[in-house]
């Protein structure tokens, strides 16, 4: 807020007892009439003398299945004259010139079911009170503008701040912005489910669906209300009967179906009008049923749209999903980074699965260790904490893979400084072209390859899996990670033979 702040009333402060309540004579309730021509003429010398000839809509409400105010409703929330293209020209950070945000002001004074903040930036702000109060803020004093309001009858009260300043309803979160990474998962999500739904919310209690296939998620994202909140859902019941049945025995639901012209309709209602609602799904190609009370259902993730240079200025927040917490967690993860973990289990098919804070990442066999192995149980377990590096971020499908041989010494260098070293081993395996020797006295050694052209004729029929061989490592091919050895060029094989 702006460091001149002023509450505005038609109540005389003298008028108040030690608690603050008005015990005055004027009327408290409504402002019809002179006083609300009185409210917005002060809000306009206000806006003159601050040089503001346009304001921005932030964190517009609408009204929802229930109407609160003391008028009765009104049609569109007293919108449709002032956004020709229906209640999602309502959005955060449309534009608006001070003859229609003084029209924002009397549709709230009134209550006629929309509300917001009107801003510029940090140097102007109105906003309406529940008590229909009017507090305004400005970067300077604007004493021409306090003078015309103290003339129309009205009363201006210096204060600290106003109480409908934005605060975010957790601080610590961190939004998802719907950017590169949130399109290319969306896209890979559709090609997964087919199609999904996604609701579109441009004002709180205001929202669009579409369903999303491959072939149209492009045309829906260019249809997309400014800063929107995106919350992407499994795709509707095709059986309605089903989705029927899904009904709570009470509570607030949101009903979606999808008509035969390929119409979504969505409306929020509870148990008194669940059987009036659900005879309009006779004709209904898919229906859905979704929990309006918090955390109940979650959509799959969610997003916030950022302004067309990128940034995010939308301050609403969504409930945070399981993805939404993996996608903030995996903002702080580089490649190269070294983390710390637990292994949580470790599959049939090999890889190990690492929790590393709350996300779980893998570890793809040939990551364990530089040293062979026949089963990752032979490398860890399941409970064991573990130091990994992270091979990479993929922030499209969520996945981590992390290399737990990375933050080890890589022992193959040694190994190449031994070629030309004739060495004691055991037969490991015996393969069509050769035999496979370990050169290491450790179960996790290394082993080498005996070619046939490098066996001794008498050893070709008669070696066994066991057996202890002389070789010498001839070649180390670090790339392929692979080991030569020869039997016929070890000492034991060569005495005695003629020389060339």
């Amino acid at each position: 807020m702006p460091p001149f702040v002023y509450r505005i009333t038609k109540y005389d402060p003298a008028h108040r007892d030690e608690r603050g309540h008005y015990i005055g004579a004027e009327d408290t309730v409504g402002d019809h009439g002179p006083v609300e021509e009185a409210y917005l003429a002060a809000i306009a010398a206000f806006a003159e003398a601050a040089g503001m000839n346009q304001l921005e809509i932030r964190e517009p409400q609408i009204g929802g299945f229930a109407h609160f105010g003391l008028e009765p409703p009104v049609d569109g929330y007293g919108l449709a004259d002032l956004f020709p293209a229906g209640p999602a020209g309502f959005h955060d950070g449309a534009l608006v010139p001070i003859a229609v945000g003084l029209e924002l002001v009397r549709s709230m004074l009134r209550d006629n079911g929309a509300w917001c903040r009107l801003e510029a930036g940090r140097a102007f702000a109105v906003h309406v009170g529940w008590d229909q109060y009017v507090y305004i803020g400005s970067n300077q004093p604007c004493e021409t503008a306090l003078a015309r309001t103290h003339a129309l009858g009205l009363f201006p009260e210096r204060i600290d701040a106003s109480p409908y300043d934005f605060a975010p309803d957790d601080p610590a979160y961190v939004q998802r912005p719907a950017d590169a990474d949130y399109w290319g998962r969306l896209h890979w999500t559709v090609s997964a489910y087919r199609a999904v739904f996604l609701e579109e919310v441009f004002a709180v209690n205001a929202s669009r669906w579409h369903r999303l296939t491959r072939d149209n998620i492009e045309t829906v994202r260019s249809q997309l209300a400014p800063r929107a909140q995106l919350a992407i859902w499994p795709d509707l019941l095709t059986d309605v009967d089903t989705a029927v049945a899904a009904l709570p025995d009470e509570g607030l639901v949101e009903i979606l179906w999808d008509d035969e012209d390929g119409q979504i309709t969505s409306t929020v209602v509870d148990e008194t009008q669940f059987e009036a609602v659900t005879s309009q799904l006779a004709a209904a190609r898919a229906a859905g049923v979704v929990s309006m009370y918090a955390g109940e259902d979650l959509p799959l993730f969610t997003a916030v749209l950022p302004d067309s240079d990128g940034v995010l200025r939308a301050r609403w927040q969504t409930e945070p999903t399981p993805s939404d917490r993996d996608w903030a967690f995996l903002k702080t993860l580089r490649r190269g980074q070294v983390v710390t973990g637990t292994v949580t289990a470790i599959a049939i098919f090999g890889v190990t699965f690492v929790d590393i804070g709350g996300f779980t990442a893998m570890i793809n066999i040939p990551e364990l260790s530089w040293r062979p192995f026949d089963h990752p149980c032979d490398v860890v377990s399941v409970g064991q904490e573990v130091t990994a590096e992270v091979l990479d971020v993929d922030m499209v499908r969520e996945r981590v893979p992390l290399s737990l041989r990375a933050v080890q010494e890589d022992p193959w260098p040694q190994v190449a400084r031994r070629i030309g070293e004739v060495v004691i081993g055991p037969v490991t395996k015996i393969v069509p072209f050769g035999v496979f020797v370990r050169i290491e006295d450790r179960e996790d050694g290394f082993q080498g390859l005996v070619h046939t052209s490098e066996l001794d004729e008498s050893s070709r029929d008669v070696v066994e899996v066991g057996d202890t061989f002389t070789v010498k490592i001839i070649d180390v091919d670090l790339a392929r990670r692979r080991i030569a050895l020869s039997h016929v060029q070890t000492p034991s094989t060569t005495e005695g033979q003629p020389c060339d």
